[in-house]
């Protein structure tokens, strides 16, 4: 006969207070980043420093930015202390300690002048901090490369890489290279630069690539849009919205912008043709010049800022208004050349004659006043009495 237990103590039975026990746990369902993630680990493996400022560095480093490891860390002190597991009194030694050690910069309280009163105090990770949790790259020295000899060198050979898992190493997917990517969010790439003044109204860099994909789904380019509307959505009390509403609409923005850029290239090259004429008429400033056919002569006044043109036909000079880049092609194309003496005295007989050749025809125009004789005078008189006659028995 066995004198053995059938079951043992607790064996094969349930316990439903134990099971509720079990369900009564919780856990903080917070999702670091890597970076974040490997800066709270080295935090908590730093053996130089006392565990309770372990505690305290790795609450720190998952509060920091990771952006800007060096800015204020904002976070309470209830919510420091509740990430370190300690009191109030523990949590100031922890901080000592790691001013101490300098991993954290405990600047004195900021003063609001207007108010009188005193702010808050922020604490901030100090360089050799940042780069012993990983949030900036170490810097890189020259004894950090291992000297190499001659010998060394030669008996140096590459050597193949292990295509299987050595013996000695798990196999599967601890043996394979871990790479934080993979799991990760994809982070966004670098903004184009006519894209990053819309952060100065408060768009984050995930936003201005969502804004550019839903452009591409209306056919348009975030770029352009902004850029044919940026006078407009500077002023914008909601500029979000509103460039979402400009993504819906049917409007060719590519082609005001292509406008706006052939008019500003134009108006750039009319200013350019501008300057460069007036150089030339300043470096001209007080010749004359004559046309291909001696039909015309260009005086150009003393000052390089006013024109003169003689005609054959007409003894008065004109001034010209906005000659310069006229006068330039013409000049450059050979219309126009120096005039010498001798073509201002050809142009001056020429003139001459010209001038003799139509002074006939222009005296033949004019009527001359028939002289007054006495029967005009008496047909005048009667006139003026008829007219008061009139003028009396009305």
């Amino acid at each position: 006969m066995s004198i053995a237990q059938r079951f043992v103590a607790g064996e094969g039975e349930s316990h439903p207070e134990d099971s509720a026990a079990l369900t009564a746990f919780r856990c903080d369902s917070t999702n670091l980043p890597w970076i974040i993630f490997r800066a709270a680990f080295r935090a908590a493996h730093i053996e130089q420093i006392s565990p309770r400022a372990r505690a305290v560095l790795s609450a720190l480093a998952r509060t920091v930015d990771a952006a800007k490891p060096f800015a204020a860390i904002f976070a309470r002190r209830e919510l420091l202390t509740g990430r370190a597991l300690q009191s109030m009194r523990t949590f100031y030694r922890s901080l000592d300690d790691l001013e101490t050690a300098g991993l954290i910069d405990r600047r004195p309280q900021s003063r609001y002048v207007e108010a009188g009163l005193f702010g808050r105090a922020y604490l901030h990770l100090t360089e050799h901090a940042a780069s012993l949790l990983g949030l900036i790259e170490p810097p890189h020295t020259h004894e950090d490369e291992p000297a190499q000899t001659p010998a060394s060198t030669a008996s140096a050979s590459p050597q193949p890489s292990l295509t299987a898992p050595s013996a000695t190493l798990a196999d599967g997917a601890i043996y394979k290279d871990l790479s934080p990517s993979v799991f990760q969010k994809r982070q966004p790439g670098r903004l184009p630069a006519d894209l990053q003044r819309l952060r100065r109204l408060g768009f984050f860099d995930f936003l201005i690539f969502k804004l550019m994909r839903e452009a591409r789904e209306h056919g348009k380019r975030l770029s352009d849009v902004v850029e044919a509307t940026w006078d407009h959505l500077r002023l914008a009390k909601a500029p979000i919205n509103y460039l979402r509403a400009l993504l819906r609409n049917p409007v060719d923005f590519a082609l005001l912008v292509r406008r706006r850029h052939v008019d500003h290239h134009a108006a750039q090259t009319r200013a350019q043709q501008h300057a460069d004429a007036q150089v030339v008429a300043l470096q001209h400033a007080g010749r004359t010049f004559i046309d291909a056919g001696n039909e015309r002569q260009f005086v150009i006044g003393a000052g390089g800022q006013s024109l003169t043109i003689f005609s054959l036909t007409e003894r008065i000079g004109r001034q010209a208004a906005g000659w310069m880049p006229s006068f330039a092609t013409a000049l450059a194309s050979g219309q126009l050349r120096p005039a010498t003496a001798l073509d201002l005295e050809r142009f001056a007989h020429a003139q001459r004659e010209a001038l003799g050749k139509s002074q006939p025809c222009a005296a033949t125009l004019v009527h001359e006043k028939p002289p007054v004789t006495g029967a005009v005078r008496d047909h005048i008189a009667r006139l003026r009495h008829l007219l008061k006659a009139r003028g009396a028995g009305a």
